[in-house]
């Protein structure tokens, strides 16, 4: 498996383009997004991760955002996996630097991009694994390198994602809610992390079940900012299931998650 994988991959830029095209008017601006995805440091990680059975070939697109865009990564075997790569070129550094400061796990003191990339990929790879342990529901992650991390897909048996509780609420609210906080009960007090960003946006609806996602900038529980994160993520958790008719409060939630 050592040129076949990495021409399928290099094809990848242009399957990228496809899709970008079929969302609006092709133009420079998306050309400029291909190649921040694609750069050459990027390619020979997916090259390497290609040789060690991680991926075969790149098609199709989970999600796009500022840092980071998810694709759909198809093995030899037929089987999906989901690859998050982050762009060098969008990404925030101040940002990073802010959520893995005062992580006793890194020891970062380099301004380098790369090796801040690098250090934010394993972070997430290291929060997913911790909290796959914990029994939440969060992607299995598989490998991670340089700026790419590769976990699982999260959709149906042909191929397509599911959707966030954001763009699909659930049909029973309530016990989807009351799903969500006892996952959040075992990322705060069984994984002790906190999220950081937790909304509906960063919750995949997998067939009325949630599945918590995002989790690059979670820190651990006596991280100095722990508490002031954790209070956003419940009051973000408590307005947007009010809205969908959930009768909760934040005194409520914080009551359910925080423990004497």
């Amino acid at each position: 498996m050592n040129r076949e994988p990495n021409a399928k991959i290099a094809k990848a830029d242009g399957e990228l383009q496809k899709i970008i095209s079929r969302k609006r008017n092709y133009d420079s601006d998306d050309r400029k997004v291909a190649n921040e995805i694609f750069d050459d440091r990027t390619l020979r990680t997916l090259y390497k991760l290609a040789n060690q059975g991680h991926l075969d070939v790149l098609n199709g697109a989970i999600s796009t955002g500022k840092e980071a865009n998810v694709l759909k990564g198809f093995k030899d075997d037929g089987s999906v996996v989901a690859v998050k790569i982050y762009r060098i070129a969008t990404s925030d550094f101040k940002k990073m630097q802010y959520y893995i400061a005062g992580d006793p796990r890194f020891n970062v003191r380099s301004n380098n991009k790369n090796q801040l990339i690098g250090s934010w990929v394993n972070k997430e790879f290291r929060n997913l694994n911790r909290l796959h342990e914990a029994g939440v529901n969060v992607p299995e992650v598989y490998a991670s390198l340089n700026n790419v991390l590769v976990m699982e897909f999260i959709g149906d048996d042909e191929g397509n994602p599911y959707p966030t509780a954001k763009y699909a609420p659930p049909h029973d609210p309530e016990d989807f809610y009351e799903q969500l906080v006892k996952q959040l009960d075992k990322f705060v007090n069984v994984a002790k992390l906190v999220h950081g960003d937790l909304s509906t946006y960063n919750i995949i609806n997998h067939d009325e079940k949630p599945v918590i996602i995002d989790v690059s900038q979670s820190v651990v529980r006596d991280h100095i900012i722990a508490n002031e994160l954790l209070e956003r993520d419940i009051k973000n958790l408590v307005r947007e299931f009010s809205k969908m008719g959930v009768d909760t409060s934040v005194e409520d939630l914080t009551n359910r998650i925080i423990h004497d």
